[in-house]
């Protein structure tokens, strides 16, 4: 996808999640193929400034309009993110048991519900409907999680 059409891509989601005016928004593309995310956020809570940061040299996804979707929605739901951040590290000690669970179990629901959220929005007002399946490509199979398992019998 060209480069116009990111942005324009970009632009129209930033209007339909009401981020912009709000916001001051800015899409930067990352043509580093060995920067390991396809898609990341800088965020100045202060200055309601925000950089997206889009992976399009090794990029891990098929469908860089969800990649656009996703980051964003991590931006509105950003608030949320940081209050719920706040009260983890303020009732658990960094490093223990329960820190760990609670910051593992938060970030595992916030991904969740953002992809959620994404794909809801893409089948509403995508131009690219089709969701990307790389992530789930390179898992292993069902049965390839149980190959060698032991009959409990």
């Amino acid at each position: 996808m060209d480069r116009q059409k990111l942005t324009e891509l970009f632009e129209k989601y930033c209007k339909k999640l009401r981020i912009t005016p709000g916001w001051d928004v800015q899409l930067r593309l990352v043509e580093d193929a060995s920067w390991p995310k396809t898609g990341d956020f800088k965020i100045d809570c202060d200055d309601k400034n925000a950089i997206l940061l889009l992976n399009v040299a090794g990029a891990n996804q098929d469908n860089l309009e969800e990649v656009i979707v996703h980051e964003l929605m991590h931006l509105k739901l950003y608030p949320l993110d940081q209050v719920t951040e706040s009260l983890i590290t303020s009732h658990f000690e960094e490093g223990t048991g329960a820190y760990n669970f609670a910051y593992r179990q938060f970030f595992q629901a916030l991904e969740q519900t953002v992809e959620e959220l994404t794909k809801c929005f893409l089948l509403e007002f995508g131009e690219d409907r089709e969701l990307s399946y790389s992530r789930c490509d390179r898992k292993r199979s069902f049965n390839e999680l149980y190959d060698g398992l032991k009959n409990i019998e």
